[in-house]
């Protein structure tokens, strides 16, 4: 699960004043869920939609140009329903690419898919694992083709929006932490509007922009794959869409990992899932903190947790009071340094910026962490992917529609937690008063003929806590929980740790497991 900082700046939102009654717009109740959800149609849509693409296929050819993925990957499309209630009518193509299998016929398994997360992530870059010659990944790309798809509403995939890009990513932002109930007010109008930009902008859709959905889609993309069963890797939100997906469609999984676990649990999605990650984050970042503590040599930005901690402190306010360079305020500042906790890959980036600004030299850290407004591209897919995200998150659940729960959570929260968590609660505000019709969410489970499912988790992830694997492991009867133990990074499929890499690629290419739960050794942890 990705997080920005803060929805936008003060009034760039929407154009036009917002009404008080805004604050307060009617929501869909459990009632207009059981109307509008027909479980047996949609089903039965998803069934001939499958049946229409096997049939179909997929036509490959070289992707456009534009798309940044080298020969020999190729593109394709895949048509779905909007509603799978009314399959016949009103539909989208969804983008996929893939790269043969690299081995003999002999080896050859089938297609494997791949879901990064989000919600709101693209897939499309799967395939370069093959191409750029990624080591942890080569035996199996020997036995799978490689499939990446757009989720719908992302990138190429009938991509959904709800503000204009470059007013989205436009910096000073107001700061997250506010400094009183005005600045709390300001905030709740902003969240208000992007709310009603989200209606306006991609209104047809979100009522179709669901986790199960996205889940149906993916057996659609099967079926025109020509597999008869799904072999699934999902990290992050991924983890989420792939126990839906297992939940739903049970006999038609192959193999399934799932990497860095959204808590399934119906409890959690999405507000309280939110507010766990509030707490994990500032576990790990105070992880990356002591690590930048112990390596002062390098940085100087001091030798104990604490005295990194006040030259956080010290940066955020100074940079309250006058933006970086005119564009990086506090909001900015967290949406850079919330790197890293969220992957240890960034933690000798982000703390050579810092170093750099205490030294004298702020300029690393504005091109870092300052929107650049020449990046069309880059903010348009910033701006679809934030949409994405929010669709889905206020379109799988319903959410609080109290403002007193919301800031009552929140300011407790903040009193411990105080790196992520208002921004976080920004960033989802929105939800409260959303338009669109919310669902209940999946009750994530079992069902007869679901194989044992691999599941690989970091002990201190922030982005997804280690109770949400724990909470898949009960729900999924046979599975197996790799534990990376004294390690925090978020996606670890994708890192260079034997232990785990050699358990989930046996997996992938003989479908065993071994007989209990296992826990790994940490990765190496990065150097200055």
């Amino acid at each position: 699960m990705r997080r920005t900082a803060v929805l936008g700046s003060l009034g760039t939102l929407i154009t036009g004043a917002l009404v008080a009654g805004a604050l307060a717009a009617p929501v869909a109740n459990a009632d207009s869920d059981r109307r509008h959800h027909r479980p047996d149609a949609e089903a039965i849509g998803v069934a001939v939609a499958a049946a229409r693409a096997a049939a179909t296929g997929i036509d490959w050819r070289d992707c456009p140009a534009d798309w940044g993925l080298e020969k020999p990957i190729q593109c394709g499309w895949v048509t779905v329903p909007v509603d799978y209630a009314k399959p016949h009518g009103k539909k989208i193509r969804i983008a996929v690419d893939r790269i043969a299998s690299t081995g003999t016929p002999a080896e050859r398994q089938g297609a494997l898919l791949y879901n990064p997360g989000g919600p709101g992530g693209s897939g499309l870059r799967f395939p370069r694992r093959v191409t750029t010659k990624n080591a942890i990944w080569a035996n199996a790309a020997k036995a799978y083709d490689f499939v990446g798809f757009d989720p719908r509403g992302v990138g190429h995939s009938a991509p959904i929006s709800c503000v204009d890009p470059t007013e989205y990513v436009k910096g000073p932002k107001a700061d997250p932490v506010p400094d009183s109930e005005a600045d709390k007010l300001a905030q709740r109008k902003l969240a208000a509007e992007y709310a009603e930009g989200c209606a306006e902008k991609s209104g047809d859709m979100l009522p179709f922009m669901t986790t199960p959905d996205t889940a149906r889609d993916l057996d659609v993309i099967r079926a025109a794959l020509g597999e008869k069963k799904l072999n699934f890797v999902g990290v992050s939100y991924g983890t989420y869409l792939g126990a839906v997906y297992g939940t739903l469609f049970p006999t038609h999984v192959r193999r399934m990992v799932l990497d860095s676990v959204v808590n399934p649990s119906r409890d959690k999605i999405w507000y309280e899932v939110n507010l766990d990650q509030d707490v994990a984050f500032e576990g790990r970042l105070e992880d990356w903190m002591t690590w930048v503590a112990r390596n002062d040599s390098a940085y100087h930005l001091g030798d104990t947790y604490a005295e990194v901690r006040g030259q956080w402190d010290t940066l955020r306010a100074a940079a309250k009071k006058n933006p970086l360079g005119g564009k990086v305020g506090p909001a900015e500042l967290i949406g850079f340094f919330q790197n890293a906790p969220y992957y240890d890959s960034m933690w000798a980036p982000v703390a050579e910026a810092w170093s750099a600004y205490a030294a004298g030299d702020p300029q690393p850290l504005i091109d870092a962490a300052a929107a650049d407004l020449t990046d069309t591209a880059g903010n348009i897919a910033s701006e679809n992917g934030n949409a994405v995200y929010t669709a889905v998150e206020c379109a799988d659940a319903p959410w609080p529609t109290s403002w007193k729960k919301w800031d009552r959570d929140n300011t407790r929260l903040h009193r411990k937690y105080p790196f992520m968590t208002w921004a976080n609660a920004w960033m989802n505000l929105p939800c409260a008063t959303w338009s669109a019709p919310r669902r209940s969410p999946v009750e994530v489970k079992t069902g007869k003929g679901l194989p044992p499912v691999l599941i690989a988790q970091s002990e201190r992830d922030a982005a997804t806590p280690y109770a949400g694997a724990v909470e898949l492991h009960k729900r999924f009867e046979g599975s197996r929980l790799i534990t990376e133990k004294d390690a925090g990074s978020h996606g670890i499929t994708n890192l260079v740790n034997p232990c785990l890499n050699t358990k989930v690629e046996a997996y992938l290419l003989t479908g065993k497991l071994d007989a209990r739960d296992q826990t790994c050794a940490p990765h190496a942890t990065p150097r200055p």
